[in-house]
């Protein structure tokens, strides 16, 4: 399949135009006349002046319309204006750039961020982002308006803030906006004094190594997260159990990805233990575990070690994952696709994979495993294929990080 650079100039736009923008509204959205627009797909005239328009209806840079930058993986016209929005909102809230807006309450702050970590969580995740640039210019304007050695809590709800920009820009695959949020968030948590949002930011880091494929440095900031605030059990609060839980088990994601076996096993037993001892699924601090949680997240464990058979046992056992998020509630449709592809159950795989693209569309969009277990099924039942390869509908080579393959697509 071509990548990105083998389009021509007016091919580029075309796909960047998409379905949902006819010629005519590029047209609108530049102030440029149809045949202008026509003539720039057909390859026939683009000026300079006619380049910038589109870019900036567009909202890409022109090195991607011209072919020396990839888009973002998936990225649809309205979410490149989101994404530029975030991008402005971390880039001018860090170098200390405040917005004229009334600063919200602490309280009202809280909800916000709540409602921001509830759409991340559902898988939409260009809610979140749209939700994340006015929340964190808003945190930014409530820090300021702080007085002074009273300004931990804002630091906090900024810290939150940058995270929540974080982990959209690492789902969307703009990598570089999500190094420079995940740095920082930490920052702010730092200055926030909260051991909690410390851990949870470090866990961040970690995951944006993981889609970077630097496997070494993923697994050593997991570990020293989890380690940070391991809890006495006997005494810890369901608060505490929840965020101890969800970085233990991200640790054996990242040592399962790095196929070290025991070190994986060890830390799926440690979070099995965490999960038993809070009996459900808990939210706090922008992220959901429990038993649930444990069970579902080690059939994806299991699958990048290559142990299919413990992968497709520990997914007859499981009977009901309506405790988890929505968006939790997919990924282990697609974990479970996987294990059936590794065990070449060809149509069972792409029965469920088909069932979780329809079932989560918007969500769908921003996975890089959908590619990679049709690229294991290959060739094995080509009208299936064929449709389930429709619904990814991705441009190849487009994304921020490297390839994504069994081990980064997370």
């Amino acid at each position: 399949m071509p990548q990105w650079s083998d389009y021509s100039d007016g091919e580029r736009i075309k796909i960047l135009r998409g379905g949902e923008i006819k010629q005519s509204d590029l047209a609108e959205m530049t102030g440029l006349s149809l045949p202008t627009i026509q003539a720039a797909e057909q390859d026939k005239r683009l000026s300079l002046p006619t380049l910038l328009k589109i870019a900036a209806a567009l909202s890409v840079d022109t090195s991607v319309i011209l072919g020396q930058q990839a888009p973002r993986r998936a990225l649809r016209q309205e979410d490149r204006t989101m994404m530029r929005d975030l991008s402005h909102a971390v880039h001018d809230t860090a170098a200390g750039i405040m917005p004229t807006i009334e600063a919200p309450t602490l309280d009202e702050l809280e909800e916000i961020t709540r409602q921001g970590w509830e759409l991340y969580w559902k898988g939409h995740y260009a809610e979140a982002g749209a939700i994340g640039a006015p929340l964190l210019r808003s945190a930014a304007a409530r820090l300021h308006e702080q007085p002074a050695g009273e300004e931990a809590a804002a630091w906090g709800l900024v810290a939150d803030a940058y995270r929540i920009c974080a982990y959209v820009a690492n789902l969307m695959g703009v990598r570089d906006l999500a190094y420079a949020a995940i740095g920082h968030a930490q920052g702010a948590a730092e200055k926030a004094s909260d051991d909690l949002r410390k851990a949870l930011v470090v866990s961040g880091r970690s995951w944006v190594y993981l889609r970077d494929a630097r496997l070494p440095e993923a697994l050593e900031l997991a570990e020293r997260a989890a380690v940070d605030i391991e809890p006495r059990f006997s005494r810890a609060t369901p608060e505490q159990l929840t965020v101890y839980g969800s970085h233990i088990n991200f640790a054996a994601v990242v040592a399962s990805r790095m196929g070290n076996k025991d070190r994986a096993a060890d830390y799926l037993s440690q979070s099995h233990a965490t999960g038993a001892r809070m009996g459900q699924e808990v939210r706090a601090h922008g992220t959901l575990f429990g038993p649930v949680s444990a069970s579902t997240q080690a059939v994806g464990i299991n699958v990048s070690l290559g142990q299919t058979g413990k992968a497709l046992a520990l997914i007859d056992s499981i009977h009901d994952t309506g405790q988890l998020s929505k968006a939790a509630q997919n990924r282990y449709e697609l974990d479970k696709a996987m294990a059936q592809a590794d065990a070449r159950m060809w149509d069972a795989s792409l029965d469920t994979l088909e069932s979780a693209l329809r079932n989560a569309p918007h969500w769908a969009r921003h996975q890089a495993l959908p590619q990679v277990i049709v690229s294991k099924v290959g060739k094995a039942s080509t009208a299936r294929l064929r449709r389930v390869s429709k619904l990814i509908g991705t441009v190849p080579g487009t994304s921020g990080f490297p390839t994504a393959t069994a081990k980064n697509a997370l």
